[in-house]
């Protein structure tokens, strides 16, 4: 998710030298904990891995994190920290300087944006405070990734603010309560069915239910759909493509094979495409709100990616227009 910061021009504004490895799960004073550094490493490897095959441009993005573990914060990879951290030199596992801060954010966060410098950073939770699985948790690293390359387009932020759809909201909080119309039967109803369309993948079917919803929405409340599907729906979808790319990227250090709740990649893959599928055939609007967006701009991206057409780069030509790519 990417998480609005106040001031409306940035609409979304919107670790750590360790030469001994303390037990797993568990760290010395001011120390990562074992566990989060082999989860960080590997959501560094796998970066460097696929970016580049999943997502041609990506790979250029800075992949800074900022880790909320315990009572301190660290912050790795980043290219302009602020000055009240403190380096704890570089780590030879994450082959990136590690600097540290006492907490700041709340441990469960999942977001990007500028937190640090100025640059959007992926502020995260440990897996055991945000409730994911380690694999579950480097693709969502991935995920986050993904909104730092999109803010990193051209003209990102007044694009986003050229929406209109803030009314009056200075602190970019419009991009999570806008006033959708969820609970709008016949609004619902066409969301099921544009959901039904995509999971039988047959473009014109999509296209027609997609022009039925448009005919229900206000131009506005159109634009926001469209704006939720383009900025949640592709990074949703590329974690089951950064999941397919791993299997061809290599297995996973063997740290991170020991972890105890270690999944092989083929695992993961299996079950997000169980719930991709899943997602579309429940997906109900009056109660997902906002998150409906998410496995419905997956389906999009699917549905384009197996048209065979290149749609990346009329995907970051054409911002906050996903669903007009479907022809």
């Amino acid at each position: 998710m990417l998480e609005p910061m106040p001031r409306i021009e940035s609409a979304f504004l919107l670790l750590l030298a360790t030469l001994a490895c303390p037990p797993p799960g568990r760290a010395q004073a001011g120390q990562l904990a074992e566990g989060d550094r082999v989860r960080l490493a590997e959501a560094f490897r796998l970066a460097d891995r696929v970016r580049a095959t999943v997502w041609p441009g990506w790979e250029r993005t800075p992949m800074a994190v900022l880790l909320v573990a315990g009572s301190a914060e660290y912050l790795v990879a980043h290219p302009r920290p602020s000055a009240e951290f403190t380096s704890l030199g570089r780590d030879p596992l994450l082959g990136h300087e590690v600097l540290r801060r006492p907490r700041r954010f709340p441990p469960t966060l999942l977001a990007t944006f500028p937190a640090v410098g100025g640059l959007p950073t992926i502020v995260v939770g440990t897996a055991e405070r945000t409730g994911k699985s380690s694999a579950e948790w480097v693709l969502t690293l991935l995920h986050e990734h993904f909104h730092q390359w999109q803010t990193s387009l051209p003209g990102y932020y007044a694009r986003a603010s050229g929406l209109g759809l803030a009314q009056g909201d200075t602190t970019g909080q419009w991009m999570l309560d806008y006033a959708f119309p969820y609970d709008s039967l016949p609004v619902q109803r066409a969301v099921r069915a544009l959901a039904a369309s995509l999971a039988a993948g047959v473009p014109e079917a999509v296209v027609g239910e997609r022009e039925r919803l448009r005919g229900l929405l206000s131009a506005e409340d159109y634009r926001y759909l469209e704006f939720q599907l383009w900025q949640e729906g592709v990074p949703r979808y590329l974690e089951l493509a950064v999941a397919e790319a791993a299997l061809r990227a290599g297995e996973p250090g063997a740290a991170f094979r020991a972890l105890p709740d270690f999944q092989p990649y083929e695992a993961v893959v299996r079950r997000l495409r169980a719930r991709h599928d899943r997602d579309l055939a429940e997906l109900h609007l009056e109660s997902d709100r906002r998150v409906a967006f998410y496995p419905l701009g997956a389906g999009v991206a699917a549905l384009l990616e197996r048209s065979g057409r290149d749609w990346r780069e009329a995907y970051e030509r054409q911002p906050f227009s996903l669903l007009a790519l479907v022809r």
